[in-house]
């Protein structure tokens, strides 16, 4: 009976084990660095921050998450999903942190938690190259226009279009190459999106697209986020200091000039957003 009672405890220790919460074992950032690996959410489908050319995944975020993970000594594994998936999947806790990146917003704020800003995100429009009758952002009035599903540029286009006489009819895109193929055939007059975003889509379509200035949103910032809690704190923390180190020494500044063209400067961190 007394092998059968010390059985029967060893059990029950062992499901005490199994019940106790795991997710306080260790934070986030010493659950990385012991894995060596930091796990990166975000949708393949933003250039110049994330796209595929010939199978190889390319882009801004690909430069800053590598510089990223050298000051953390950890390697980066990056997960593909469409947008509308990349905030549900990090609460799943498929990944860590998403690249995205995200437009920092006051309700977006209230839910997560984000890094010190990377670049700008102001929302501008992009237009069939040689479309006078999208000479400024006004012009869209009564006309049909697109913007990617589930973003921040979709909500600030419906925000601007109720502001015009007549409105407009605003399509919503899975992501943002859809919106373009739409806006090169005609069915579309105007695609809403970041000035980064649409800036290099203009300069490697030239023949095709032209960006509209000025733009018509709101001065916003991009940046990276994870979940707003304890465990990820530390992680998030180590993130902006990488980032401080880079904007310090030009690192980022070098990479912004490579894919943007220009240099952006952002703040050390967003505490009140415009939208």
């Amino acid at each position: 009976m007394r092998v059968l009672g010390a059985f029967v405890a060893g059990l029950m220790a062992v499901g005490s084990l199994a019940a106790a919460p795991q997710g306080h074992a260790a934070d986030l950032l010493s659950q990385v660095k012991s894995s060596g690996e930091l796990v990166v959410g975000t949708e393949m489908q933003f250039a110049p921050f994330d796209f595929s050319e010939d199978g190889e995944h390319k882009g801004l975020n690909v430069e800053v998450f590598d510089e990223i993970g050298k000051e953390l000594g950890v390697k980066i594994s990056f997960v593909d999903l469409p947008w509308d998936s990349v905030l549900p999947g990090l609460e799943a806790g498929k990944f860590q942190v998403v690249a995205g990146p995200v437009t920092i917003t006051k309700a977006r704020m209230e839910r997560y938690r984000f890094t010190s800003p990377i670049a700008d995100a102001s929302v501008a429009l992009l237009k069939r190259a040689g479309d006078s009758s999208v000479a400024k952002p006004e012009d869209i009035a009564g006309k049909v226009v697109g913007a990617g599903k589930a973003s921040s540029q979709l909500e600030q286009l419906k925000a601007y279009v109720a502001t015009l006489p007549g409105g407009a009819e605003v399509r919503e895109y899975v992501d943002n190459n859809q919106a373009y193929a739409d806006l090169a055939a005609g069915r579309i007059v105007a695609v809403g999106n970041s000035l980064p975003n649409i800036a290099y889509v203009a300069e490697q379509r030239s023949e095709t697209f032209e960006v509209v200035l000025p733009p018509f949103g709101k001065k916003v910032y991009f940046g990276y986020l994870g979940r707003k809690d304890a465990d990820t704190a530390p992680l998030l923390d180590a993130i902006d200091a990488a980032l401080a180190k880079m904007k310090a020494d030009g690192r980022l500044a070098a990479i912004q000039k490579k894919w943007f063209g220009v240099e952006m400067d952002v703040p050390a961190q967003v505490t009140d957003p415009n939208v």
